[in-house]
């Protein structure tokens, strides 16, 4: 059995696959997925699985070089986003980008996987680009 905490074999799959600058995206329950792109549905109920904790587990597998964030996040101010300026603020995250949320969307299309979470809060979004370890 892994020692680490991501037990989903579908994304540990999509992150043990991911190159330099591939995108993965975690989002909430309403983001659209893009016909052709991989969809990894964790969803149970309304805020189960939370984003946050999604989020926490893959930066646990995952090395990410910077991430995505659509600008209407800082305007409904959803309680995820305290996790994100914190990570941000500590580099978890590397380098922040600020788009429209169609952009975000227009950005999924080139997606190697979306996880979609239970999370009910609007814009509830981040695209995570993979980095590398060396």
């Amino acid at each position: 059995m892994k020692k680490t905490p991501l037990l989903n074999i579908a994304l540990s799959r999509v992150i043990a696959s991911l190159g330099h600058g591939d995108v993965l995206m975690i989002v909430d329950a309403g983001m659209p997925v893009p016909p052709g792109v991989e969809l990894i549905d964790l969803a149970l109920t309304r805020g189960v699985p939370d984003f946050v904790s999604v989020l926490d587990t893959v930066l646990a597998e995952m090395q990410v070089e910077s991430h995505v964030l659509a600008e209407e996040i800082r305007l409904k101010q959803p309680p995820a986003l305290s996790v994100l300026d914190r990570l941000n603020a500590e580099g978890g995250l590397g380098e922040q980008r600020v788009v429209s949320h169609e952009a975000l969307k227009q950005l999924s299309r080139s997606a190697r996987a979306i996880v979609r979470t239970g999370e009910c809060q609007p814009y509830t979004n981040i695209a995570l680009v993979a980095g590398v370890v060396f």
